[in-house]
């Protein structure tokens, strides 16, 4: 123990002797963990969302029926069910407007639902407020705060409905408002309908089938098959986890290059120890008691910043979730224990995995080796070709998993064996470059020149892997990025064609709308729209996958703009006829579709089987959709949504009869939107979606920076004996500071060159395979090089930031010191 204890304090006086070593030693693993974690507290808070939603009321943890065709049935089926002996309790959901935003309503009844559900109804008297009239709207307290209103308050809903007056209840999720099934069937306009059963317990064994009561009207839906928002945003989660897990490996080259100086630069004092009796246990022990504190302190530091870079992305996320998939997640973040832990897990990983290199080959040279200079740097140069094997081994996987895997983790694997191997294989170019300088070098000092940075190479590979990964992170992802944005845009102008749009209240509204509008000469075209649900699958093993049916009139609007990828002839004509649909690519994808397939839709009268004539884009939706004619659309779902309406106008007309609408109908109409303002809105939705992705990108960039920073810096003092002959030779301490900014500099820009093809070849995996695989549809792939000038010139200014101090330094450091180099028989 005195030999541990004494071992320890002594290398641990290396970093008081040194503390911008140390420095850069903390700061590279708490911003790894500060990367990693952020993003973990990030996708936690929306899971923990999700499964609040899903396990509001145990709507999701109870098994149900559901129509087998999607939508809506009549609620005598619930009766017969409860008749035969089947405890199954009804459910009706719906959305309502409540001022410019939309929520959630679900209708119960609370004296059948399930236990794990009648556990959070109200009891007693709250019970009986509940049920009797004039009832209660129950919320969770964010949603009420969302409203600006108190409990008790009554909104409104259209010209004449109201909510109940509202009532606070923890449970809930937020953007969910709870009440009676009567109030909702009132509400939504729906009387004596439902849209599922839950099944509070199974039937007894001697209760009719189900087939037996109601025939094959209703499904079996499982519990797990129920949450399918969790389901939606696995890519966007698993984008965001791929994020942070590239920031935390930039961090930890940081960190590596520290601990690797730092073991090189202690070897004297290593050797000692072990020339006065210390144990090579009790030294293996004090270096590991070391490394391990370090972590701790710095998984500490790390969890700070990591909460604190979650809670300034967060309010980014949650409009992105709302406005791809309706996600509402809770303002507040949370921060769980098992987040803790695993940060602080990630943190001593993170230490362990900087230091194993560096703690092995040193407790493994022998101790004569251990006396000579650079002795751990020379061990290091043995593992070279080594390096560029696994550089190799590394691109070999990459294409393995491109060719033979097919899910989205495999796209992952690909797109990291790729970065991987890149970084690894590195030095390799740049050692070549060097040396062919080298040799075609004329005068001495610029030999030395090439030759001193070739014996650099080593201490700041590490670095300039990191910043390799940075830049190309930025062109890949700034490409792909880039190129969704044009093809979006370009996306919106086809599809936003009419000059408004609007949704009516409730079907009475709508009618009594369209009756108006019929009327206006200032109306060109009146075109509703009608919407259905379904599910599908791809296979019987597969989770079904909910599918939306749009129906919309024949007009010259859809035919002549609407954008298609690939079509047959007189395609519109087809679906017209009420015989053919057009698909959206990813539910193509999904099924397997192409034109000329026929596809069986289940509706409520029995399945409808439609040809596939045409296949467009649907960036703007995270479900399959299907295009049909309505009036074939309204006469198999008779309780499809018929409340949303498109309206062609001369462009100049379009404010005066947006402002004629909302002064004649009112809460009538429950939302109305121009075509230049529902641009901007998809728009900003877009912007906001990529947002935490583009922070999350700069903040990678700005981690290479402190790498290459630190790497310079500790490198610093290691330099002064190799300068001072240069400098006793006649060399100014101001052309040693420019010759050291030069190689800095160069080692940036060939780096940046790299940086080129590795980003592209990352951008061309993002839009053709990752983006495929996680979304079902393929963006264009743009190249832009005004980019690629960019990129290099924030290569340039990062080396040259980085640079800035250690350099500052060298052209300022006293002769004396210089000339201290002689007296130290070096």
């Amino acid at each position: 123990m005195r030999q541990f204890l004494y071992a320890l304090a002594t290398l641990a006086s290396h970093w008081r002797r040194r503390p911008g070593q140390f420095a850069a030693l903390f700061v590279g693993l708490a911003i790894a963990t500060a990367l990693w974690s952020g993003v973990a507290a990030l996708n936690d808070q929306a899971r923990r969302s999700y499964d609040h939603a899903a396990g509001a009321l145990g709507l999701g943890a109870s098994p149900s029926l559901v129509a087998a065709s999607g939508g809506f049935f009549v609620q005598d089926m619930f009766i017969a069910l409860r008749r035969a002996g089947w405890k199954v309790s009804p459910i009706l959901e719906g959305t309502i407007r409540l001022g410019d935003k939309s929520y959630r309503l679900v209708g119960v009844e609370p004296l059948t639902l399930p236990k794990i559900s009648s556990a959070k109804m109200p009891t007693g008297e709250a019970l009986n407020d509940f049920l009797g009239p004039p009832g209660r709207a129950l919320a969770a307290p964010q949603t009420l705060r969302a409203l600006g209103l108190a409990m008790g308050a009554t909104p409104r809903i259209g010209d004449a409905d109201r909510l109940p007056p509202l009532a606070i209840a923890e449970d809930l999720s937020p953007g969910m408002i709870v009440v009676d099934i009567g109030v909702a069937q009132r509400l939504l306009h729906r009387p004596a309908r439902l849209s599922r059963l839950l099944i509070a317990e199974e039937p007894a064994p001697d209760a009719p089938a189900l087939a037996a009561v109601i025939g094959e009207a209703l499904r079996r839906v499982e519990a797990d098959e129920a949450p399918e928002l969790a389901k939606l945003t696995d890519s966007f989660h698993l984008n965001l986890t791929a994020f942070g897990l590239l920031a935390y490996v930039v961090g930890l080259f940081i960190a590596h290059a520290s601990f690797g100086l730092a073991f090189e630069q202690r070897l004297p004092i290593i050797r000692t120890l072990r020339a006065i009796g210390a144990s090579l246990r009790a030294l293996t022990f004090a270096l590991i008691a070391e490394l391990t504190l370090l972590a701790l302190l710095a998984g500490v530091a790390g969890m700070i910043g990591g909460y604190l870079i979650a809670a300034a992305l967060l309010p980014d996320m949650a409009a992105s979730l709302e406005g791809l998939y309706g996600a509402e997640l809770d303002g507040a973040l949370g921060l769980a224990p098992s987040w803790w832990i695993s940060g602080i897990g990630m943190a001593l990983i993170g230490a362990v995995i900087a230091a194993a290199s560096g703690l092995v080959k040193t407790l493994r040279l022998p101790v004569l080796a251990i006396a000579q200079p650079f002795a751990w740097r020379e061990a290091q140069r043995h593992w070279l070709y080594r390096q560029a094997a696994l550089a190799a081994l590394a691109l070999l996987g990459a294409a393995a998993a491109l060719l033979l895997g097919e899910g989205l983790e495999a796209g992952f694997v690909s797109m990291a064996g790729l970065l991987l191997g890149a970084a690894l294989a590195l030095p390799l170019p740049l050692a070549a470059m060097l040396r062919l300088g080298e040799r075609r070098a004329r005068g001495p000092l610029t030999k030395w020149f090439f030759a001193d940075a070739l014996q650099q190479l080593p201490g700041l590979s590490l670095a300039l892997m990191a910043l390799l990964l940075a830049l190309s992170t930025n062109i890949g992802v700034g490409s792909m990025v880039e190129g969704f944005r044009r093809t979006f845009a370009q996306w919106l102008d086809q599809r936003l064609v009419a000059e408004i749009y609007f949704e009516a209240a409730s079907e009475t509204d709508a009618h009594r709308i369209e009756t108006w509008l019929a009327r206006r000469e200032d109306v060109a075209a009146i075109l509703p729209l009608c919407k259905a649900k379904t599910t599908r699958r791809a296979s019987a093993i597969e989770t079904a996958w909910p599918v939306e049916i749009v129906g919309a009139p024949p007009h010259e609007t859809f035919s002549a703009h609407f954008p298609l990828l690939e079509t047959r002839a007189d395609a519109w004509g087809s679906v017209a006829r009420g015989d053919a649909a057009l698909v959206s690519e990813q539910l193509a994808r999904r099924l397997r579709l192409e034109l000329g397939s026929h596809l069986n839709i289940p509706t409520p009268t029995g399945d409808w089987r439609v040809e596939i004539v045409g296949l467009y884009p649907d960036y703007g939706a995270a479900k399959g959709q299907l295009r049909v004619d309505r009036d074939a659309l309204v006469s198999r779902w008779p309780d499809a949504r018929k409340l949303d309406y498109m309206l062609r106008a001369k462009a100049e007309s379009a404010p005066d009869v947006m402002l004629a609408l909302q002064s004649e109908f009112g809460a009538g109409v429950a939302r109305i939107i121009d075509q230049a303002a529902l641009k901007q809105r998809s728009m900003t939705i877009f912007e906001r979606t990529f947002a935490v992705t583009a922070a999350l990108d700069a903040l990678t960039l700005v981690v290479s920076a402190i790498a290459l920073f630190a790497s310079l810096t500790t490198l610093a003092a290691a330099r002064t004996p190799q300068l001072a002959p240069l400098w006793a030779a006649g060399v100014s301490r101001r052309s040693l500071s420019l010759l050291e900014f030069v190689r800095v500099t160069l080692f940036a820009a060939a780096t940046a060159l790299v940086s080129v093809p590795l980003g592209l070849a990352l951008a061309y995996d993002l839009v053709a395979i990752v983006n495929v695989r996680a979304f079902g549809w393929r963006l264009p792939f743009h190249v832009f090089p005004s980019q690629w000038l960019e990129v290099f010139a924030l290569a340039l200014l990062t080396a040259a930031l980085a640079a800035l101090l250690p350099i500052r330094r060298l052209a300022r450091i006293a002769p004396a010191s210089l000339l201290a180099v002689f007296a130290n028989e070096r």
